[in-house]
């Protein structure tokens, strides 16, 4: 089990430059947790392709539902100092401590392609590539 960050969750549903290395992701683990707050997030990067008519409406209804059918929404509320604790250390948003913090309450890695992610949280954050090969 990972834990899948928003733009795993997209690029599983929106066709793009990541294609292959999330096929691979999703292809040696298969069951992914993220907190409540992906719901929104996802929403809002449909949201997206849906005002700039790179898709229409139902069309991004249809990838929001398939994207949220990946991922099964973590019923842990994060401690919100622990997100601040981390937000001040780092630098981070409060979007992104959140998907760290689940990932260090569940000991598992947190996959994405946020690469100040990365940087910052060498202990949890681990790239496709990275997941896909290991």
């Amino acid at each position: 089990m990972i834990v899948a960050d928003t733009n795993l969750v997209a690029y599983s549903v929106i066709p793009g430059p990541h294609d292959s290395d999330v096929e691979r992701v999703r292809a040696a683990d298969r069951r992914w947790v993220a907190p409540q707050l992906l719901r929104s997030e996802l929403l809002n990067v449909v949201a997206k392709y849906v005002v700039t008519g790179r898709i229409d409406r139902d069309d991004g209804l249809r990838t929001f539902r398939r994207g949220m059918s990946f991922v099964a929404l973590s019923e842990k509320v994060t401690e919100p100092s622990a997100v601040l604790n981390l937000c001040q250390s780092t630098g981070c948003s409060s979007y992104d401590a959140e998907f760290v913090c689940l990932a260090r309450e569940l000991g598992l890695q947190l996959v994405t392609a946020d690469q100040e992610v990365l940087k910052a949280f060498p202990d949890v954050a681990v790239s496709f590539s990275a997941f896909a090969q290991s």
